[in-house]
């Protein structure tokens, strides 16, 4: 059975997944736009709980107890700082997306919901970005079963219409457009 695949428009802190994947910074300690939201929604003991985990480098990603959000799991992937395009930022996002999904792999985790990372504060331009989360999330998905369901979560509309349309570039179904 191959997994399902769905857009959603929403609140990503309110899905009642195994993990929610951060759009974290290097610091792992919150910051703004998803970041800040998920430390908000899961409480202090995310904090210090990622106070010990020392960083993380940017294109890897680190996973934490989700503590007061429905997920179980967050795993923090530290994109990177969009400076153009010539500094190796697709690569390092595209690892992101790898790098997340074998995580979730070795923690058993059967449902994921991404959010669009880099593309807030740090600058990636969004079509570019969803069309790397896609394509490395669907060639992940291609050698690995484990994972049943992945969600790429937009919260503004915009970027729902453009993941939209690259999800139909890519001949996907499975599109959900709840708003939470």
């Amino acid at each position: 059975m191959k997994p399902k695949r769905e857009l959603y428009l929403g609140d990503i802190t309110s899905l009642p997944v195994d993990a929610i994947v951060n759009a974290a910074n290097t610091s792992l300690l919150g910051g703004g736009g998803v970041d800040g939201a998920i430390h908000r929604a899961a409480g202090k003991e995310l904090l210090e709980e990622c106070r010990r985990l020392n960083g993380c480098k940017t294109g890897e990603a680190k996973i934490t107890n989700a503590y007061k959000l429905k997920a179980k799991f967050v795993i923090h992937a530290v994109g990177p700082v969009w400076r153009g395009g010539n500094n190796n930022e697709e690569n390092l996002l595209a690892n992101c997306y790898k790098n997340s999904l074998h995580i979730a792999v070795e923690n058993g985790i059967k449902t994921i919901a991404f959010p669009s990372i880099s593309t807030g504060v740090y600058h990636f331009p969004i079509e570019k970005a969803s069309l790397i989360a896609i394509r490395e999330v669907l060639s992940f998905l291609e050698k690995e079963a484990s994972i049943e369901k992945v969600l790429f979560v937009c919260f503004s509309r915009s970027d729902y219409d453009i993941y939209r349309k690259n999800f139909a570039e890519f001949e996907l179904p499975n599109l959900h457009t709840d708003r939470a």
